[in-house]
């Protein structure tokens, strides 16, 4: 049994403001690059770099997508890294792309495609890295963690809501209307994916991979999902970053019915700390949604800072017993209703503030006769 996580890194608003960046609030932020191509056409940002955007069908509508120059074996062609949902406007933008007389045309047949990475498991960065492989017959490069979710996830699809995940929301205070809801959307998360490969290649921290000549770097983050693998190329001074580090919008920290104990913030804050440590603040940051930017340290202290004010309200609000739907006013700006993804994305993140705190022996957990659960401070 497993809960599909949101099918992009669609945000909610924080009550401190940390999804409200418009490009005229920078926030120490600087963009260099542009603005971003149409889908089917690429933007050149480093030498052998290229830029690709695909739509997306959900609110948040686009999804940065990197090409990187590669040779193998058999000759130049191009390692792609993300793939966008798989939908009729992805695909049509893929055909554009790896036409004869396409921007990735490597070969007088049209694309090359030497290997797709995927950063990690939601729909919108490996929708189409099934269809991509088998059509270039090329290798999907992936981490372990990654990889394994998303195959459990896609087996998910067509199921019934299972009861451990009712009683999970349940317990957290959701109404009889709300749960008709999530068993009427339960198992949709294989729509915007296509079947992965059997096998794949294993990406690890720290690995360094040879891509085009260069030396590119993996650098694993944690708390969004499992082991989303960031690429970073010193030589070029970049870093393809995923949903890690978003130039606007924080990206979903959740709780979800699989593992209801998880601390996915405390993994998230020590991510933000340790690319804090390692990442060079020159680094031109290349991020599956918004522009590349530069100043790395300013995002990641402003990602920190925005958690830790939402951990402080939090906890003022603590004082008597909360459900986790009693604490969205204590963490977001905006209201949560009872229908669609927002509630569960809200219900999940409030849960990771709360299961920090736990972990934390800053605040205990109690159970109702009925199941419900209510948190309050130590």
């Amino acid at each position: 049994m497993s809960q599909s996580p949101p099918p992009a890194s669609a945000p909610i608003v924080t009550s401190d403001g940390r999804t409200d960046s418009r490009p005229e609030e920078n926030h120490g932020l600087v963009y260099p690059c542009g603005e971003p191509p149409a889908p089917g056409c690429v933007r050149e940002i480093a030498p052998g770099l290229l830029w690709l955007r695909m739509p997306l069908p959900f609110a948040l509508n686009h999804i940065n997508l990197w090409a990187i120059a590669d040779e193998d074996e058999q000759g130049p062609g191009w390692a792609i890294v993300d793939t966008g949902t798989k939908t009729p406007e992805a695909l049509a933008a893929w055909r554009q792309l790896v036409a004869p007389d396409g921007p990735l045309a490597a070969t007088p047949q049209g694309a090359r495609l030497t290997r797709i990475f995927v950063t990690h498991m939601h729909p919108d960065h490996v929708g189409m890295a099934g269809w991509l492989t088998r059509k270039f017959q090329c290798r999907l490069w992936m981490t372990r963690l990654e990889y394994l979710t998303c195959r459990t996830l896609a087996a998910d699809t067509g199921r019934e809501a299972p009861d451990e995940a009712i009683r999970f929301y349940r317990h957290c205070g959701w109404p009889d209307e709300a749960l008709d809801v999530y068993r009427a959307r339960f198992g949709g998360f294989g729509k915007y994916l296509h079947a992965l490969p059997d096998s794949f290649r294993r990406l690890t921290d720290g690995e360094t991979l040879a891509i085009g000549g260069r030396a590119w770097r993996i650098v694993v983050g944690r708390g969004h999902s499992p082991e989303h693998a960031c690429l970073l190329c010193d030589e070029l001074g970049v870093m393809i970053s995923g949903d890690q580090v978003l130039p606007r919008i924080s990206s979903n920290v959740s709780v979800f019915p699989t593992e209801p104990d998880a601390d996915p913030l405390g993994d998230w804050l020590a991510s933000i700390d340790r690319l804090r440590a390692t990442l060079s603040d020159d680094l031109l940051v290349l991020p599956a949604h918004g522009e590349p930017f530069r100043g790395v340290h300013a995002r990641l202290d402003r990602l920190a800072a925005g958690h830790q004010r939402g951990l402080e309200r939090l906890r003022r609000s603590l004082a008597e017993p909360k459900r986790a739907i009693d604490v969205f006013g204590a963490l977001f700006a905006r209201p949560i209703d009872n229908q669609g993804e927002l509630l569960g994305m809200a219900t999940g993140e409030s849960l990771a503030h709360l299961n920090y705190l736990v972990a934390r022996g800053e605040a205990r957990k109690e159970v109702d006769a009925d199941g419900v659960e209510r948190y309050r401070l130590n």
